[in-house]
């Protein structure tokens, strides 16, 4: 019925442990009618943000988040991006971030 509404479809999610198109791919297995476009995570949020301000992060997102990162420029961070990833929490990790 929203299909053949008037309004904009979109599917919404805080997941940081994977990237768009797994996730993609895990919502058409369960026969969601969807298209990558019309995914928006908060590493969607984040990539824009990134994109907006300009900045080099330092990602401490999950391996399968990092395809949605794809492009933008990680070299001498200036900004940090935390996402679920509990393997990149330890000290050496951290300071790097807090530097």
């Amino acid at each position: 019925r929203l299909r053949r509404a008037p309004v904009t479809v979109r599917f919404v999610t805080n997941t940081t442990k994977e990237s768009k198109r797994d996730l993609l791919g895990r919502l058409t297995g369960l026969g969601f009618d969807i298209a990558e476009h019309e995914i928006f995570t908060s590493l969607t949020a984040a990539r824009n943000l990134l994109e907006q301000q300009q900045v080099r992060p330092l990602l401490l997102v999950d391996e399968k988040a990092l395809p949605d990162f794809a492009g933008i420029g990680t070299d001498n961070p200036n900004a940090v991006v935390v996402g679920l990833a509990p393997e990149h929490f330890h000290y050496e990790m951290m300071n790097r971030a807090f530097r």
